[in-house]
């Protein structure tokens, strides 16, 4: 039998595992093939022969469900992300570390979770107290994600003399200015990549090195 977790939500047992981890799969390959109606707990459910109700008993309701979603994801960012996890090496370079962050998130954003999880919130209210309002906890979710990766730049660029404030900001542009050269690429584009990952790399570098932060 399963057991009822917080929030209405069961701890499944081993059957349980499974189907759960079944659901989140095919949530995975739904939402990135992004078809139309593959924002669906329903459908997704039927492409694996379950129903809505089993839904509901393994994540509560939708808003469970896509945070489920959005948490596996996560899990898996995090172990792309593990050599950034801890402070980095006292005498590595400030434009190597931006390097493996910007090379991290570009061959990142190309992966299929990262496609569903674009597809996902394309569909989600971009207004976050509305968000906040319909889907509780998948919203949590997403704050989390900001928080995660605050402290993996700051623990990136630790044991430099750079501002932390700037470091914030840098955080905050990073992934938007790597979803744009991801979507260059996939689009197809007669500008350079490489170079343009070389400029971002030594702009963002000469910011930080100039911040003059204690």
């Amino acid at each position: 039998m399963a057991d009822k977790a917080e929030g209405g939500v069961r701890r499944p047992n081993r059957r349980g595992n499974a189907t759960r981890e079944s659901m989140l799969e095919a949530a995975l390959r739904s939402l990135a093939s992004g078809e139309p109606g593959s924002v669906s707990a329903n459908r997704i459910a039927k492409d694996i022969g379950a129903t809505w109700g089993a839904v509901q008993y393994q994540f509560g309701d939708t808003d469970g469900f896509w945070a489920a979603v959005l948490h596996r994801t996560a899990e898996r960012r995090a172990a792309a992300f593990t050599n950034l996890a801890t402070p980095a090496q006292p005498d590595v370079p400030l434009r190597e570390r931006l390097a493996v962050i910007i090379e991290t998130l570009y061959r990142g954003l190309a992966s299929p979770d990262s496609r569903a999880i674009e597809n996902l919130r394309a569909a989600l209210p971009r207004d976050p107290a509305e968000l906040e309002r319909l889907y509780p906890r998948t919203a949590a979710e997403l704050f989390s994600w900001g928080k995660s990766w605050l402290q993996t730049c700051e623990n990136a660029f630790a044991g430099l003399n750079v501002d932390q404030e700037r470091v914030r900001e840098v955080a905050a542009l990073i992934p938007g200015a790597m979803r744009g050269l991801v979507s260059e690429r996939q689009l197809g584009s007669y500008a350079d990549l490489d170079k343009a990952r070389r400029g971002l790399t030594n702009a963002l570098a000469a910011y930080l090195e100039n911040s003059g932060g204690t």
